[in-house]
């Protein structure tokens, strides 16, 4: 277990995660090693138009996480419609994780975290570099992908795909 002053570390990785990429998994198996608990927050956001529901989302990701090797740190997948620093400081976080994939990605974020510590400087954020295999993997990707027939196997878990290509020829 990860040990800051004796204290027990947890984490949260939040997203819409509509849908759950292999990108995210690799992220979330390399932040579960440095916290003792991690905790998925799916963003019930309905500003995004997401394609799954937050039903679905979870229970994806849930799936897809049983797979992952945690090494002692316990994986959780929760949902949230408040601000994202109010579910942190809700599930006791000592801190968030955020995946940067280009330069465009790091504007947003760091205003993001400039406004969280605002709200809660007790929080701090952890950003992760996606690794070059996933850096340009996203969501909004796969599904404009997989909505025009393209082979989105490569990007997403066979039970996510499956999933798209259910949806995509309804």
């Amino acid at each position: 277990m990860t040990q800051n002053n004796g204290k027990y570390l947890i984490g949260v990785y939040p997203g819409t995660f509509d849908p759950v990429t292999k990108g995210h998994l690799h992220l979330i198996q390399r932040a579960s090693v440095m916290v003792d608990r991690l905790i998925i927050g799916i963003a019930d956001s309905q500003r995004k138009g997401p394609l799954f529901s937050i039903e679905e989302r979870v229970a994806m990701l849930q799936s897809d996480i049983e797979n992952l090797h945690a090494k002692g740190c316990e994986i959780e997948v929760m949902p949230f419609k408040n601000l994202l620093i109010h579910f942190a400081k809700d599930v006791e976080a000592t801190c968030i994780f955020r995946g940067l994939r280009a330069v465009s990605d790091f504007e947003y974020e760091f205003q993001m975290t400039g406004m969280n510590a605002k709200l809660d400087p007790d929080i701090e954020t952890v950003f992760l570099m996606a690794s070059d295999k996933w850096q340009f993997v996203s969501a909004s990707f796969v599904k404009e992908i997989g909505s025009m027939g393209g082979d989105i196997d490569q990007f997403v878990t066979p039970q996510v795909a499956e999933k798209l290509k259910q949806k995509f020829s309804s």
